[in-house]
């Protein structure tokens, strides 16, 4: 599916509202002006407020992105697009991209 390649001003958060940003954005190639992501390297949250133990498992810290681009590819790996799909650790809950580059889109 065909989607808006995300960049490091995309907006990513966590279902429980944490900020997600890129711990490696690729910098050889750039949209707007802004370094392209990529699927290797995880997402770090900020913010989540999913309670701790015993209530809950705690914060999302971490995300791991397991769906990117099936045709593009930046230094061999998988750009991501609006409909990239990540689960968060420890929570197992889904990362959603708000706000994506309105310019390039990838496959």
């Amino acid at each position: 599916m065909p989607g808006y390649l995300l960049n490091v001003g995309s907006t990513v958060i966590c279902v429980h509202a944490g900020q997600a940003k890129p711990t490696v954005p690729n910098p050889r190639v750039r949209v707007m002006g802004l370094p392209v992501v990529t699927q290797g390297p995880p997402f770090v949250i900020a913010g989540c407020v999913n309670p701790p133990p015993p209530a809950n498992v705690g914060p999302c810290i971490t995300a791991t992105w397991v769906l990117a681009a099936l045709r593009v590819k930046v230094m061999g790996l998988p750009v991501l697009l609006q409909d990239s799909q990540a689960i968060c650790i420890p929570t197992g809950t889904p990362l959603q991209v708000l706000l994506a580059q309105p310019r390039v889109k990838g496959m």
